[in-house]
């Protein structure tokens, strides 16, 4: 039984085990979302973002419910974002423990206050952003790749 569940531990982690799939998993924290809008937010081709999707769908860590033509994407299990979030916090403490920037030395209980990002107006904090960047004198927080591509692009546009 063990070595069916450390095989099966292994399989769930491998699939976790990229960037882009991360930023997904975030991306559904608290939503659902159809590919086009998941593209949007991570600047990727359609086909790629369905590729990790899949790979997703396959280890159980997303399940998809058809609107209408659209499929939506939803996470299969809230605990997947209380794992993702407590191996966060192990990485800032890791980083505080280094001297790293201050951006990570952050406790987690100091990163509450509610943001959206400037791009997509997504909700989070600087807890759960993916991407934070520095504008005169602001810092902007951004849930995905694309969005903080986007804003790179023409800051004025999306700057308050």
């Amino acid at each position: 039984m063990y070595t069916t569940m450390f095989a099966d531990h292994a399989t769930l982690l491998k699939a976790l085990a990229h960037p882009k799939r991360l930023e997904i998993l975030h991306l559904l924290r608290e939503q659902s979302l159809c590919v086009s809008e998941i593209q949007t937010m991570l600047g990727l081709p359609q086909a790629n973002i369905s590729q990790h999707l899949q790979q997703l769908r396959s280890v159980g860590v997303v399940r998809s419910l058809r609107n209408g033509k659209q499929l939506e994407y939803s996470l299969a299990h809230e605990n997947f974002i209380l794992a993702s979030d407590l191996l966060r916090e192990v990485l800032i403490d890791r980083a505080s423990d280094r001297g790293a920037a201050d951006e990570l030395t952050l406790s987690m209980k100091e990163m509450l206050p509610l943001v959206h990002d400037p791009v997509c107006q997504m909700r989070l904090s600087p807890k759960t952003a993916a991407f934070m960047h520095e504008y005169k004198n602001t810092q902007y927080y951004f849930c995905a790749s694309g969005c903080v591509e986007s804003f790179m692009e023409d800051p004025t546009k999306y700057a308050k």
